[in-house]
């Protein structure tokens, strides 16, 4: 963080995964179909749907059988009871409920719309992709999956795209974390002025995967992974749960 430079975002355009696939071995190939190679320090941000894909976290709503908690609160959110099944049982608790939103926090700890379930960009018409179970592993996965087709050390995000309670829009967000410190503290450091920082800590991975997701597409594009290329960053061992706020320091909650 404290080096600026060029950064470079390239897309890597993937066929269409399915599970028990090699994402590492996916993801070197795309890089060397640009007529790149990987790269000591490159940063691969890959968009969540499919890692839970190969993970084989893509389930049908036919096979669910809703509660009755899950079919009265479905009528409130006008969602399908399927769909509040799934968003209940992928959650730890529920947050908020207005109109048709359903907030909730899921098993890992993130606070976002529908546990994260989404219909979109999913196989089969009653299909839903679920967030992989344990985002950090998957990255981690992957990061080594690269480290032995190549010898190159990289860094791997795991992200997903997350609405702001006071901001229109949603931004990619980084779920899982391998390779680098999600976290960057400038406490303690001077700035321009000589003013010593006291508060200021900068989530650099979530800043990593919205500048991926200027070339992830979101629609029919074809691009679920993203090379960041020219950032330089701190290697130490981080996790995707670094950067959720704990509840007791959540004040608006």
């Amino acid at each position: 963080m404290e080096k600026v430079g060029v950064v470079n975002i390239i897309p890597l355009r993937l066929p269409l995964v399915k599970e028990g696939d090699d994402l590492a071995k996916l993801i070197v190939d795309s890089v060397r179909d640009t007529g790149s190679r990987v790269e000591n320090g490159d940063v691969f941000v890959v968009a969540h749907k499919i890692v839970s894909r190969v993970e084989g976290r893509v389930i049908s709503l036919n096979d669910i059988k809703p509660s009755f908690f899950a079919a009265t609160l479905a009528e409130y959110v006008e969602k399908s009871p399927e769909l509040v099944e799934v968003i209940l049982r992928e959650s730890r608790k529920i947050v908020k409920v207005k109109g048709r939103h359903l907030i909730t926090e899921t098993r890992h700890g993130f606070v976002c719309a529908n546990a994260g379930v989404d219909l979109s960009n999913t196989p089969g018409e009653d299909s839903v992709t679920l967030l992989p179970l344990d985002p950090d592993g998957s990255a981690e996965r992957i990061r080594g999956g690269i480290f032995r087709l190549t010898g190159r050390k990289v860094a791997v995000i795991v992200s997903d795209t997350h609405g702001r309670p006071f901001r229109c829009g949603v931004v990619n967000v980084a779920l899982g974390v391998a390779g680098l410190n999600p976290l960057f503290s400038y406490v303690g450091k001077r700035d321009l002025f000589g003013y010593r920082m006291q508060h200021t800590l900068v989530a650099v991975a979530d800043l990593l995967a919205s500048a991926a997701a200027l070339v992830i597409g979101q629609c029919s594009e074809g691009v679920p992974v993203a090379l960041i290329r020219g950032f330089v960053f701190s290697d130490e061992e981080g996790s995707g749960k670094d950067l959720i706020r704990p509840e007791e320091q959540d004040i608006f909650r």
